[in-house]
């Protein structure tokens, strides 16, 4: 990062960042960008260029993600080939755009068709994700090893299992001091003991995105969202 920028000034970047993002989102639905018959690497283009549209973004700071059927139950890391979506298919979508040097990360899962099993799982993630910022909120000294365990004992009480090896990272400025994605300090996984509340070595508070990737694997899907945890 360059240089100390005051603390209220990131909060409100990264929120606006998010704010973006968003509206980047509420596009994806209205423009029913994710259709049937659409392959996952063509919407994530279409989605690519609505943001050029509407904001100028041409950067992000990971892969790009549009994911559909068997593949929504993959890791982050996985690459899997381009599938086309299906008439009644679950899909997820989760992109990092930059915005005026700040990082947005942002996820959200779609449901084509009247599968009641998947319309539950869509309506499950915002509430596992909403209660496991309720948990962060609750303890000022919660560590990433306690989060990550609060939120997959809410998956399983869901019925779901989660499908990462970690639940939030980090989220700041661009380019990050965090470039190392095996740093167990900048994920909310169990290997983390440290308080989640703390600063960097420039004094500055840390930022986390929280993230829910619930999959069912006896079904064959799973599910995806994220967004700014601690603002």
């Amino acid at each position: 990062m360059s240089g100390v920028t005051d603390e209220s000034t990131r909060a409100a970047r990264l929120l606006d960042a998010q704010a973006k993002a968003a509206r980047l989102f509420d596009e994806i639905e209205a423009r029913r960008l994710v259709a049937a018959g659409e392959s996952e690497r063509a919407v994530s283009d279409r989605i690519r260029d609505v943001a050029n549209e509407l904001f100028g973004t041409t950067h992000y700071w990971h892969k790009r993600i549009v994911r559909s059927g068997p593949n929504t139950l993959l890791p982050y890391r996985e690459n899997p080939p381009d599938r086309v979506i299906g008439a009644d298919d679950i899909a997820f979508a989760d992109f990092g755009p930059i915005f005026e040097d700040y990082e947005a990360d942002f996820g959200r899962t779609f449901v084509l068709g009247d599968d009641p099993v998947k319309h539950c799982l869509r309506n499950d993630l915002p509430a596992v994700f909403a209660a496991g910022r309720r948990a962060f909120e609750a303890d000022p000294d919660i560590t990433g090893k306690q989060l990550y365990a609060e939120v997959e004992r809410l998956a399983a009480e869901a019925g779901w299992r989660l499908g990462g090896w970690h639940v939030g990272h980090l989220v700041g400025e661009f380019p990050p001091e965090y470039n190392d994605w095996e740093d167990v300090d900048s994920r909310i996984l169990p290997a983390n003991d440290k308080p989640l509340r703390r600063t960097d070595e420039a004094g500055q508070l840390l930022h986390w995105i929280l993230e829910v990737h619930l999959v069912d694997h006896e079904r064959g899907f799973g599910g995806f969202y994220e967004q700014l945890l601690d603002l």
